[in-house]
Parts: C-alpha cells; structure tokens; sequence
C-alpha cells in the first residue's frame, strides 16, 4: 500500500513537472522583445532578424518548437545558448555544482541549528531561552532574503570589513577563500531557513509531549531531559524530517535572489542575466531544473509524511 501512494506521488511529480515546462515554455514566449534583434542589437537590418529567426527556428510554430525543446530535454539536449553560442546543458552543470553547494553548505548548517534551537526551546519551555528563541526564529521568517542579505553585507563588509560583500568562487580555489566567500550568502539563507525550521521542530515536540503515554511518564517520575530524548524526539521525528525536506525545496530555488545579491556564480544569477540578455534556451533550462529540484524535494516531503502517519495512508 505504501509502495503505491509513493509512486502515485513520484507519477504525479512527473505529470506536474511536464506542465512546468510547457507553462515555463509559453512565460519565455510571452517575454517582451525580439529574440532575434535581442541577439542582433538594435541596430540589425530586416534581412539580418529574418535569417537569424530562420536559424534559430523562430519562424516555426511555438507548439512545434515547444515539442521539439521538450524531445530534446528528455534527451538530456538543452539546445544551445543565444548568448554564448555554447551547449547550455555543459553551462548549467558547472553552474548547478555551485548552486548545490551553497545549498549543501547551508543545509549542513541551518538543520543542525534549528534542531538544537527546537529543542532548547521545548527544555526551558516558558523560560527565557524559550522566550528568546522563539521570538528569533519568528523574526527571522517575517524578514525577507533581499534585506536580510543588505543588512549582513552593511553589517560584515561595509562596517567590519571582515568579508567581501562579492562571493566570487571557482573552481580550484583555496578552501580558506572558499568558505570566506561562502560565509555571508550562507548567513543569509540560514536566516531565511532557520526560523520555520525551529518553529516546527519546537512544535512538533511540543505536541508529542501532550500525549497521555507522555504525562504517564511524568507521573512515574521519568525526567524531563529523558522524556524528551528517549521518548518525545523519536516519534517528532517524521514531522522535523517532512519540513526539513520542504526547506531544502525551499533551498534550491530560494538561491536566486541570494545569488544575485552576493554576485554568486550559481544558476540562480546565470538565469537572471539570460533573462536580460533573453538567452531564451538557458532561462527555460534553469527554470526546468529549479522546478525538478522543488517537485523533488515535495515529492520526498509526502513520501516521509505517508511512510509515519498511518492514517495518512489509510484515510476514511
């Protein structure tokens, strides 16, 4: 039974994922401008944007290029950039090493975090620390990534002048200026990440502790650091893992404004300088590959949420 609503899940992953990219296909059709004088310049002469639209296909049908796109994907054949002249499937690896790493490196360090601020918080429930944590984690979540990443730039850059407010990396670099570069768009996701993460894991906890084998436990005189541990964390478990999963999902796409505000070289700033260039086959290449990472990660959140709560997998 589990087995079959995990695949109905991945399937209807797929099913979403193939409209993704037919809406994501149709939003870079409907971007204002002309390919072709955008490749050309202004100043292109009507003989010049007729055979660059014949050479690029854009006198076709967009349902037939559509098509064609989509074979190729499936292909793993992501077209050729208008920008660069280069294979954009070639691009977009280097720029997803680097993406995955900042999401990695941010992951490593925020679910930790969070998990240990959870549980502080439930241990000193009502108490300072408690009061201190959750005021953080709901300050975090109200602030936005943009102001977030200003205010760690005016405060560590500009003020201290410990770090650059640029993270530049590439590849073969010292791992010391590696993570220096790392330090600040790290920061500002983890901030961005760190909140939701405790509140559920404070709330999750909180919630198995209510439960009647929980007060028995009291009764008998279990102490509270061992109810927790032994008892209370075991079966939060699934829920701190389901939105663990949500804010890696989160992560992959929630990159772009960060990357564009360190000057990042990830995929995230790779797709927004396409957008201005309108390098139309690596938008649509990065908006697919950010879309898989989000229905992915989704799709792992249900799989977890299904395989522990059993009336999730036997409703009425």
């Amino acid at each position: 039974m589990l087995a079959v609503l995990i695949l109905r899940r991945l399937l209807g992953g797929i099913v979403l994922l193939l409209a993704m990219s037919a809406m994501i296909f149709a939003g870079t059709e409907l971007l204002p401008g002309d390919v072709a004088t955008a490749v050309l310049g202004q100043s292109a002469t009507p003989s010049a944007v007729a055979a660059i639209r014949l050479e690029l296909g854009l006198d076709r049908p967009a349902w037939g290029r559509y098509l064609a796109w989509l074979s190729g994907v499936l292909q793993g054949d992501f077209g050729v950039s208008y920008a660069s002249h280069q294979d954009v499937a070639a691009t977009i690896t280097e720029r997803f090493i680097a993406t995955a790493s900042l999401a990695g490196a941010t992951a490593l360090t925020a679910v930790p975090l969070a998990v240990l601020l959870g549980i502080l918080s439930v241990l000193h429930r009502d108490r300072g620390l408690d009061r201190l944590v959750v005021v953080f984690s709901r300050a975090t979540v109200s602030l936005p990534e943009f102001f977030v990443g200003y205010t760690v730039i005016l405060l560590f850059s500009v003020q201290l002048g410990w770090v650059d407010s640029s993270s530049t990396v590439y590849t073969g670099m010292p791992l010391t200026d590696w993570l220096a570069a790392m330090v600040l768009p790290v920061l500002t996701l983890c901030l961005a990440t760190v909140g939701h993460m405790v509140n559920m894991t404070r709330a999750a906890l909180l919630n198995v502790l209510s439960a009647p084998y929980i007060e028995m436990a009291v009764l008998k005189g279990v102490s509270r650091r061992r109810i927790l541990w032994r008892h209370a964390l075991p079966n939060a478990v699934a829920p701190i893992i389901n939105v663990i999963a949500l804010n890696l999902a989160y992560l992959v796409v929630g990159v772009v404004v960060v990357e564009v505000i360190f000057v990042y070289p990830g995929m995230g700033q790779m797709m927004v300088d396409s957008v201005v260039k309108r390098d139309l086959p690596m938008v649509q290449a990065s908006s697919l590959i950010f879309s898989a990472a989000f229905i992915l990660f989704n799709t792992v959140a249900d799989a977890v949420s299904l395989a522990a709560n059993p009336r999730l997998r036997h409703p009425r």
